[in-house]
């Protein structure tokens, strides 16, 4: 792969270079022009990019992980509801909340509003050999326990929705930063050639359906081969995966070699890394004609696995459906794999919410576990479960409002240590207060698992290195094996 060199790109476009080579005046410009013109009709046409190598030569640390399969809960689950029990939050439901632990704190919107206590709606029990304590509301997820690390110390700096989420992705909320998904494609690189190496699917529950947005997965100051492409959930994963009536593969493959070779000539002249991504999406566009149908296609699946994820009908949306869509991506050397699913953001109806929210993840998500583990493939696949944020240990009406400063995510697979639980919040679930774990953290720490230092992996943006945890992150050594 021709890797981005965006000193090289910076040089051949700055208002310096110009004024330099353009020293001479009209005409030496034109006498270049016609000298380029020649040069070009005369040239072998630029070779395309080649494979997926990432712009790392070598590891800097062990390689636990392979792949990345994030599973982000968008809208934020309640902890207190999930992985978080909280008896003495229980107890003191409907009583006012202690202001001791709100006084000048930050909150979305219950900010000077009378605070009561909302004790969990949900009972927990004690899970696997570890005794991990997960609510009765995800009784599949409770069957893998001893396949996770549960992080009930998690930590964010943003409150509302896009900024977290975009946070959660980037590790800032400056528009413009590639999401850890391309940081990945652009440092690994992928394993296929044929299908793209960083993949989205989207799903929706019945209620809390939270936008998101396409910037979460952008390619942001690196080069737009990065991003991440978004799958449809149903009908053709792909829009005009087909041909249309009357263009055949050998036609279409003379195009695509024109316009590669026409591509090629404009490379030979400038450092733009659009074109290196121009020529390699056509031809990456062109095996996906053959590679998305049989990717798609779950008729080789045995009723026994659909039954699993609790699949009823292959490619209709569901979470199910896009969790065995992920196993089948995995398969095939997807670096990223990221599975929205719209259906946490309950300021109202919080019970009903997670109780339908759980209902839709729960079993797909154990089955993808169960799944990547008999088939060998969970040592070296990292499965993140989490939301933007957690929820307030405090009521919003029948619901609960955005909360910051202490919530749970899990991780699988991938080297992290299995049936363990890192960090705690306090009594009520208000703060973490035992091993906090902020998002440049938890990027570091997945960033380590694949094998890579955070603080060597960067692109120079603005004179600047820009880089997935910016200036922060510490690896946290009690999540890995």
């Amino acid at each position: 792969m021709s890797l981005f060199d965006p000193t090289a790109h910076a040089l051949s476009v700055n208002r310096r270079t110009f004024l330099t080579q353009s020293a001479y005046g009209l005409g030496g410009i034109a006498y270049a022009l016609l000298q380029s013109k020649l040069a070009a009709a005369t040239a072998a046409p630029a070779m395309p990019p080649t494979g997926w190598n990432g712009a790392l030569r070598e590891a800097h640390l062990p390689v636990r992980a392979k792949r990345v399969i994030f599973l982000c809960m968008a809208g934020g689950p309640s902890q207190l509801e999930t992985f978080d029990w909280k008896p003495q939050l229980k107890a003191l439901d409907g009583q006012p909340f202690p202001a001791s632990f709100t006084a000048g704190q930050q909150l979305a919107q219950l900010q000077n509003m009378v605070l009561k206590a909302r004790g969990p709606i949900a009972s927990f029990s004690k899970r696997g050999q570890a005794g991990i304590e997960i609510s009765d509301l995800f009784p599949h997820i409770g069957r893998v326990a001893d396949d996770l690390c549960v992080v009930r110390s998690m930590q964010t700096e943003q409150i509302n929705h896009d900024t977290a989420h975009a946070f959660m992705n980037t590790g800032s909320i400056i528009k413009g930063r590639p999401s850890m998904g391309s940081w990945l494609l652009y440092g690994l690189g992928a394993e296929t050639q044929d299908l793209p190496g960083f993949i989205v699917l989207t799903s929706q529950g019945k209620t809390g359906q939270q936008p998101i947005s396409a910037r979460q997965w952008s390619s942001g100051v690196l080069p737009s081969r990065f991003q991440g492409i978004q799958f449809q959930a149903r009908g053709d994963a792909v829009h005009y995966v087909g041909n249309p009536e009357g263009v055949c593969q050998s036609t279409q493959r003379q195009v695509i070699e024109e316009v590669r070779r026409m591509n090629g000539l404009l490379a030979a002249g400038t450092h733009d890394p659009e074109i290196a991504t121009r020529i390699a999406q056509y031809e990456l566009a062109f095996k996906m004609q053959t590679s998305v149908p049989d990717l798609t296609d779950f008729k080789n699946e045995p009723q026994a696995m659909l039954d699993l994820y609790g699949v009823k009908e292959p490619g209709d949306g569901s979470y199910a459906s896009n969790c065995l869509l992920a196993r089948r991506l995995a398969e095939r050397g997807v670096r990223m794999i990221q599975l929205y699913h719209r259906a946490w953001d309950h300021h109202d109806n919080l019970e009903g919410g997670m109780k339908s929210g759980a209902q839709d993840v729960d079993q797909a998500t154990a089955a993808l576990i169960t799944d990547l583990k008999q088939r060998g493939m969970l040592d070296d696949t990292l499965i993140l479960w989490g939301g933007e944020f957690g929820r307030t240990p405090m009521g919003q009406g029948t619901g609960r409002d955005h909360h910051i400063l202490g919530f749970s995510v899990f991780m699988a697979g991938g080297g992290v240590k299995a049936g363990t639980v890192y960090g705690a919040t306090d009594e009520l679930g208000y703060r973490a207060v035992e091993n906090p774990v902020n998002v440049h953290d938890l990027h570091a720490t997945m960033l380590a698992l694949m094998g890579v230092d955070h603080r060597r992996l960067s692109t120079k943006f603005q004179g600047l290195d820009v880089r997935l945890t910016g200036i922060a992150g510490e690896v946290v050594k009690g999540l890995m094996a």
